[in-house]
């Protein structure tokens, strides 16, 4: 078991018995003295800035979608107060439910031939979003789940559920009434929870894990895919 760290104060003494005594009271030498127990914060930046796409498996079986949508994907950084190291990720914003199978408008729709279109998929999003501030704080510690290659925090604000995710993003099942942050990293997620696993045991005392969301300009409400997940249009409105 590791030593907790101190907080060491600094003090002074004019106590003519003491080691640390300067000479005629004058109190000059300064003293380390154990004054509290001081714990440490790892935080979890999520940004607003979009840095490309990822493809996830939507897991649907018995219909005829795509086994894999287009999902846009935002800058992660990670660090801690003691050593203000940073490294940095990409994550997802956005969680999407089928919703109902479209048709794409074009000329055989024009022509009256509606039925030769080709197929469209329309996905709704329920995604996390702060509402009030532009960037909110959540201290997710106490919610921290590590289970074989999986690192998940799940937690709930207000009546909606949230979870962020790392590990293989193939084996993530999306549940309805879930909001998700999956974790993209080159390693299946390794990177993101051997960063987490070797902060908690740097910082010794168990650190507590700060959440911050920073609100988006624009939040799309839907999305719509063609046959191989390709995103073609996102809808705002």
């Amino acid at each position: 078991m590791p030593f907790p760290e101190l907080n060491l104060s600094l003090g002074l003494t004019d106590n003519d018995g003491s080691v640390f005594y300067a000479g005629s009271g004058e109190g000059k030498v300064i003293v380390k003295t154990d004054s509290a127990l001081k714990k440490h914060s790892i935080n979890i930046t999520i940004s607003e800035q979009e840095v490309g796409s990822v493809y996830l498996n939507t897991h649907l079986e018995g219909i005829e979608i795509p086994a894999e949508i287009e999902v846009p994907v935002y800058q992660m950084i990670v660090s801690d107060d003691k050593t203000n190291e940073k490294e940095v990720y990409k994550v997802t914003r956005d969680t999407f439910f089928y919703k109902q199978q479209t048709k794409k408008k074009g000329l055989w729709s024009f022509l009256g031939l509606k039925f030769l279109a080709p197929n469209n998929f329309l996905f709704e999003n329920i995604p996390f979003e702060p509402l009030k501030e532009e960037m909110e704080m959540y201290d997710i510690s106490r919610y921290r789940q590590l289970n074989e290659d999986k690192l998940t925090y799940t937690f709930q604000k207000g009546e909606q559920n949230i979870q962020l995710f790392a590990g293989d993003i193939n084996t993530l099942k999306v549940e309805k009434g879930i909001s998700y942050f999956v974790i993209v990293d080159e390693k299946k997620g390794q990177r993101f929870i051997g960063d987490i696993l070797y902060r908690e045991k740097f910082l010794k005392l168990t650190p507590s894990v700060k959440l911050h969301i920073i609100k988006r300009k624009q939040v799309s409400k839907k999305m719509e895919t063609d046959k191989k997940g390709r995103a073609n249009k996102l809808i705002y409105i």
